[in-house]
């Protein structure tokens, strides 16, 4: 089974859909919906309903990109919801579980210093989202965070407090880290390409014929 572009049909012609109700975009509404159940739960120490939380959550990025290609629902807003959504659960599960001691500084300093020079850096070029598809190293990251962040918190559940799973938690995280930085710098180079690109075709276009 494909793990990376599951769901995609055979001789299906993908289309861009302009409207906002769709199957994949209402499942990215539920993992916006389902960060503050889950810091919640981790304020309050109930760690195991958090870690069930996180794995939902979790496990909504992989579905609605499913759904987006086998039901033939890729969205204009799909394409910059999903990647903003991905963000914004990162960012504030790396922080809660920093705050609560869960994790080190490291993680929030990985995750959320890169994301804030992309997004400065796209509203310096482009004065908006440079609207670019995520790559196979940012989806392979964004896996990797998102299975190493609720394992990290399973270690806090009483009968899996093991170092093995401690251990094997903090490797998945660092490595999904390292992942990161090398989707950022790749993405920065891309978004810079875009702009050079469609600087020389504007200025092309420019020029009398």
């Amino acid at each position: 089974m494909r793990l990376i572009g599951a769901g995609q049909r055979p001789g299906v012609e993908p289309k861009l859909l302009t409207g906002f109700w769709t199957v994949p975009n209402l499942i990215t509404l539920v993992r916006f919906a389902l960060v503050p159940v889950f810091v919640w739960f981790v304020g309050q120490e109930q760690y195991g309903r958090a870690v069930v939380t996180l794995v939902v959550l979790g496990s909504t990025d992989w579905v609605d990109g499913y759904f987006a290609r086998f039901l033939n629902q890729v969205s204009v807003v799909g394409r910059w919801l999903d990647p903003v959504a991905d963000r914004l659960a990162l960012i504030v599960v790396a922080a809660t579980f920093v705050i609560h001691g869960i994790a080190p500084n490291w993680l929030v300093y990985f995750i959320v210093i890169p994301d804030v020079i992309l997004v400065a850096y796209g509203l310096l070029l482009f004065h908006g989202n440079p609207d670019l598809p995520v790559s196979n190293i940012g989806k392979i990251r964004t896996a990797l965070l998102l299975l190493g962040t609720p394992l990290l918190l399973l270690h806090r559940v009483p009968g899996f407090d093991s170092d093995g799973l401690l251990t094997t938690a903090t490797v998945i995280l660092a490595i999904g880290c390292a992942g990161h930085l090398v989707a950022f710098v790749d993405y920065l180079f891309k978004v810079r390409r875009k702009y050079h690109r469609l600087k020389r075709s504007s200025s092309t276009d420019e020029i009398p014929g």
